[in-house]
């Protein structure tokens, strides 16, 4: 009796032990149907290194949490994003590494966009909303710019230069004089030398009625005096 009793318990010991181990390990199954990604049974979760965990705001994306995908459409300049990680289901995560294949043996592009990445799938194969994403990489830092004052520069001396006044010659031609003809006088352009304007009446003609004149009153004078005579 005692022996079937110590065998009947080793068996049930045997039984439930397997039941754990199938459970366990059927708790530890978790799987993805995108070939891209690397389905992880971690409840930790794996959390970036010190440093490198990036900000939502690092990139341009749709969907995600609440939702049954998460697409990044856009990564912004001076970050560089080496892991994605989208967090959903019974336990485990799907991890997403740019440029390299995941287990299913689909590479993900090594530049955004990255499309349709989804969380690992449910216990009984339903795929899940996502609960929480978060992206792994590095920063770089833009340099600061340092605006410098442009300098002033002087303007160059302007010198004005006076035109020279026309050198003199030391001989000085005097402008030629001109006699001026002499000016008649109105009034004698016939070389009278009246005063009185020329009418054009030539007055010569009583110089010779005045001499006729004397001369008539000379042989008349005569005359009479001969008469006188005579009568005595």
């Amino acid at each position: 009796m005692r022996r079937r009793t110590i065998r009947g318990a080793v068996a049930i010991m045997a039984l439930t032990t397997a039941a754990l181990i199938g459970t366990a390990g059927s708790a530890l199954a978790c799987y993805s149907d995108d070939g891209r990604s690397n389905p992880i049974p971690d409840r930790s979760h794996a959390p970036c290194a010190d440093g490198q965990k990036l900000d939502h705001s690092d990139v341009d994306f749709t969907g995600g949490e609440g939702k049954s995908t998460l697409n990044i459409t856009k990564v912004h300049d001076g970050v560089t994003v080496t892991r994605i990680v989208v967090i959903g289901g019974d336990d485990g995560f799907n991890e997403y590494i740019p440029g390299k294949a995941g287990k299913g043996g689909e590479k993900l592009a090594p530049t955004a966009p990255w499309n349709d990445l989804k969380a690992t799938k449910t216990f009984k194969g339903r795929q899940p909303n996502i609960d929480k994403w978060f992206l792994c990489g590095k920063k770089t830092e833009k340099p600061t710019q340092t605006v410098t004052a442009p300098t002033k520069t002087s303007a160059p001396a302007t010198t004005t230069t006076k035109p020279s006044a026309p050198a003199t010659s030391e001989t000085s031609v005097s402008p030629s004089s001109t006699t001026a003809p002499a000016v008649v006088p109105a009034g004698n352009e016939s070389g009278t030398g009246g005063g009185l304007a020329n009418t054009g009446f030539d007055n010569s003609w009583l110089i010779w009625v005045g001499a006729l004149l004397l001369v008539a009153g000379g042989g008349l004078l005569a005359l009479l005096k001969f008469r006188r005579k005579a009568s005595e």
